[in-house]
């Protein structure tokens, strides 16, 4: 039987054992929440209102730009703030309290695809002072999963959709219907794509012997040499243009054209100069109403003149119009002629020299 004393022994050491185990139990603890500024340390209380908890938890991790600085410590729904019921309660760090602002915006992350949902809290915007005990965070409303695979169900039926449509498509097809089917399964279209090929081919080959106007263009020498004795003798023509040389050479390079040509646009110009100040006829023409009026005058009178001209008046109209002139002068041309022959042959009968002396 155990004596008294070792029952006291016994009974230290389990005394012992269970102090050392809640003092490892402490130190765990406070290494734990070692990133929320410790077991001991005074907390700041904010809250955010969301339309969806969306599995959020009490205890969930509450994160600053990716960085854990507390945790959820309740959710639950207050109907009053329809159309986002749902109140989250947190609980900070104050240690963080310089980085938070009461327009740090709040939303709802999912770690990972399907991992646990935390509170994350993002000031990069923010340019207010510091949040204090109580302040509500706006928020920010992001899709979970479930809202992107309702959103993505029309997608999906569309998809559906278009697959079906495809796969009628391709039944068609493979079935000989319509005008692709039939150039797909038909082998009249093979056929005919081989023999145009054939010919394509024969056709290049005969080029290539230099049969026909394209291949002679390529395969004859002809060609290539009238192209390099024309593109010589334009280079030719070029170095004697630049040296000055023939009419166009003389152009290019005698400044002698353009003296003239100045000279010449510089006398144009006076000219005009003149005319516009009613200097010289065409001057007085362009300006003097009395000299214009005179010259419609005279062109009028000698309008008038050629008409009765024209019309057979007068002396100078018979003459241009009455046909006896003519007449007349072709008897007196006939005549005369008849008395020259005559005086040619019996010059003495017409052609007599009488001499007197005093």
């Amino acid at each position: 039987m155990a004596s008294q004393q070792e029952v006291q022994w016994s009974q230290l050491k389990v005394g012992i054992l269970v102090v050392a185990a809640l003092l490892i139990l402490t130190a765990l603890i406070f290494l734990m929440s070692g990133s929320t500024g410790g077991l001991f340390t005074k907390k700041l209380t904010v809250r955010s209102y969301f339309e969806n908890s969306s599995g959020l938890k009490v205890g969930a991790p509450v994160n600053l730009e990716g960085v854990s600085i507390g945790n959820v410590k309740s959710v639950k729904i207050v109907t009053q703030r329809s159309p986002a019921p749902v109140e989250v309660t947190m609980k900070i760090s104050r240690k963080f309290i310089s980085a938070l602002h009461p327009d740090s915006r709040a939303s709802l992350e999912t770690v990972g695809v399907l991992g646990d949902t935390v509170v994350d809290i993002s000031s990069k915007s923010s340019k207010g002072g510091q949040v204090k005990d109580g302040d509500e965070l706006p928020t920010t409303e992001t899709p979970n999963l479930s809202d992107v695979i309702k959103s993505s169900q029309g997608t999906i039926e569309q998809v559906n959709t278009i697959l079906g449509k495809v796969d009628q498509l391709a039944d068609s097809l493979n079935g000989n219907k319509g005008s692709i089917g039939s150039l797909i399964n038909d082998p009249t279209l093979y056929n005919k794509a081989n023999s145009t090929l054939n010919q394509l081919q024969q056709i290049v080959e005969e080029i290539g012997n230099g049969k026909g106007s394209i291949g002679k263009l390529i395969a004859d020498d002809t060609l290539y040499d009238r192209a390099n004795a024309t593109v010589g003798r334009l280079q030719h023509i070029s170095d004697e243009l630049d040296n000055g040389q023939g009419t166009l050479g003389k152009l290019l390079k005698d400044d002698a054209l353009y003296n003239n040509l100045r000279e010449t646009t510089q006398n144009a110009n006076q000219l005009l100069a003149n005319i516009n100040a009613g200097k010289g006829s065409l001057g007085m023409l362009a300006k003097d109403p009395r000299f214009a009026a005179k010259l419609n005058d005279s062109v009028t009178k000698l309008d008038s003149l050629l008409s009765r001209m024209d019309s057979g008046e007068g002396t100078i109209g018979k003459l241009m119009r009455d046909p006896a002139l003519y007449n007349h002068s072709d008897e007196m041309i006939s005549n005369t002629n008849r008395l020259v022959n005559t005086i040619r042959e019996n010059p003495k009968k017409y052609l007599s020299f009488h001499v007197k002396i005093f």
